[in-house]
């Protein structure tokens, strides 16, 4: 098994050193990485980093201190009003809550602790870094961490489109979906949240998946099975990485609608052959059994903090099942709940139409999801697994019926996991249209967009005091503001370069 493994891996790995398409990704990741800002600052980077320091540092999870010492280096992060309340403190067991999942942390634990390392034998030179998970190496392992699970997000969204189109195509998609989305953002500006990661685990799970289906014709293995069904050690992959990918963001277990679609048309055809069902039946045993030993650790999280092995109220509690603010979610032409949830609050129904839908604030995903009717000709049970994967994420976001809008938040973060669906629309279209019109007419879109998602960045962070733009896009002054940042970047060129500590809060420049 490990030699065939290795095996495996070599080939892969020569295969990729002479992809153009890989070597292009990677150099702009590269390059990307000076405007990276390793750093944990607020609530939610808070919650999911302080599992690794409370368990290293004070074998347990008890976060009082934690929360109380990054309250203090960041005073102004929303902090102490939020994670410090008493009402944050859970009755049964005394302890205050934390509602991140603790699967990124177990994601970034190897890079955590390499750094406690490099901490400990700097330190027997005499450096003299406090080796206490507050330091700047434990912080900046971590947040480098979240960015190379994204940069392997976008390689695999780059391989899995390139099942259906050539070098060009998914290359000129994986880059514009990462570089026009919140991705690009998440990986380099707000890096220790759980997307980027949450990202790899999804695009890990749909690569393995896809890889080892059934052909979509006949149900026989396809060409990246090896011509065999999917097999016990495909089934074990799968479990793990699934459940891995939901306890790093619960909402990503919903990715699981694409093993169960599939089930049902497996079963289906096979409904004269109860052998064959019945085989079928115990490798999908194994692949609930491995899902549900990547959920213990969640549990027992759960177990310890709120006494239960089950999510506090906070963040069941926000859920209405109708999904008020389904179409909210992509574009909110009317923030007021959907007709088919009559009951729901209706918060949101004072906020400005056209602020906070995914689509308007990245249009590639609106382009991602019209190529993805490109699929439909290529491979049905693809294109309605996957779209229904997407349907399934939008649904559960316009659940959240008072935060669906993720006012505070850079752009729709939400769905960023679904980047490897975008990347193969986006890729498919972008084919079809270099095929007839050429190059030009794709590249040159791709250019704008990215272009108007740095503007955005820039206007979401440098300049974010005078646009005060994570509220919400305010029209027709973005218009204003887009055309105004690269001029204003450029004057702030320096200090952006070498004294960006001047546009961080709660930091001040030697």
């Amino acid at each position: 098994m490990f030699v065939s493994l290795a095996t495996r891996v070599r080939y892969a790995a020569t295969r990729w050193r002479g992809d153009r398409g890989i070597l292009l990704i990677i150099a702009l990741f590269i390059l990307l990485l000076p405007m990276a800002t390793p750093r944990v600052y607020a609530t939610d980077e808070v919650q999911y980093y302080v599992y690794l320091r409370s368990l290293r540092f004070d074998g347990d999870l008890d976060f009082a201190n934690d929360y109380q010492r990054f309250a203090a280096i960041n005073p102004r992060s929303g902090i102490e009003g939020s994670l410090l309340q008493p009402n944050r403190i859970r009755a049964a067991t005394g302890l205050y809550g934390n509602i991140a999942p603790v699967g990124s942390a177990i994601m970034w634990g190897p890079f955590f602790l390499l750094a406690d390392v490099v901490v400990h034998l700097a330190n027997l030179f005499g450096a003299g870094i406090p080796a206490d998970g507050y330091s700047a190496p434990y912080m900046t392992a971590v947040c480098y961490a979240s960015a190379l699970y994204g940069l392997l997000g976008v390689l695999l969204s780059y391989r899995l489109a390139r099942r259906f189109v050539a070098v060009f195509a998914a290359t000129l998609a994986s880059i514009t979906v990462w570089l026009a989305s919140p991705l690009v953002f998440y990986m380099y500006v707000q890096m220790p949240f759980a997307h980027a990661t949450g990202l790899f685990l999804t695009t890990l799970f749909l690569t393995i998946w896809h890889e080892t289906r059934g052909d979509p014709g006949t149900g026989r293995a396809g060409e990246g099975s090896g011509g065999r069904e999917r097999g016990w050690r495909a089934w074990l992959a799968l479990g793990l990485v699934g459940g891995l990918m939901t306890i790093t963001r619960e909402q990503l277990g919903l990715f699981l609608v694409v093993p169960a679609l599939e089930a049902l048309w497996q079963y289906a055809r096979l409904a004269r052959a109860p052998g064959a069902a019945l085989q079928l039946a115990a490798r999908h045993a194994l692949f609930v059994a491995a899902f549900a030993l990547m959920l213990a650790p969640q549990l027992l999280v759960y177990q310890i903090l709120n006494g239960a092995p089950q999510p506090a109220g906070e963040v069941s509690g926000k859920l209405n099942w109708c999904s008020p603010h389904f179409i909210d979610t992509l574009v909110d032409f009317d923030p007021s709940p959907d007709f088919w949830c009559p009951g729901a609050s209706s918060f949101t129904a004072s906020f400005p139409p056209f602020s906070r839908g995914a689509l308007v604030w990245s249009p590639v995903l609106g382009i991602g999801l019209i190529g993805l009717g490109l699929l439909w000709r290529r491979d049905r049970r693809l294109a309605v697994v996957l779209a229904t994967a997407f349907l399934a994420q939008t649904w559960i976001n316009g659940a959240f019926g008072t935060t669906w809008h993720l006012t505070g938040a850079f752009g729709f973060r939400r769905l960023i996991e679904c980047t490897p669906i975008f990347v193969i629309g986006v890729a498919l279209l972008a084919e079809w249209v270099a095929r007839r019109a050429g190059r030009f007419a794709v590249i040159a879109p791709a250019l704008l967009l990215i272009g108007w998602n740095f503007g955005l960045v820039l206007n979401a962070t440098v300049f974010n005091a005078e646009t005060n733009l994570r509220r919400g896009l305010a029209w027709p002054d973005v218009w204003r503001w887009q055309l105004e940042a690269p001029l204003r970047a450029i004057e702030a060129l320096g200090d952006l370069l070498f004294r960006r500590c001047r546009f961080f809060e709660n930091q001040s420049c030697p």
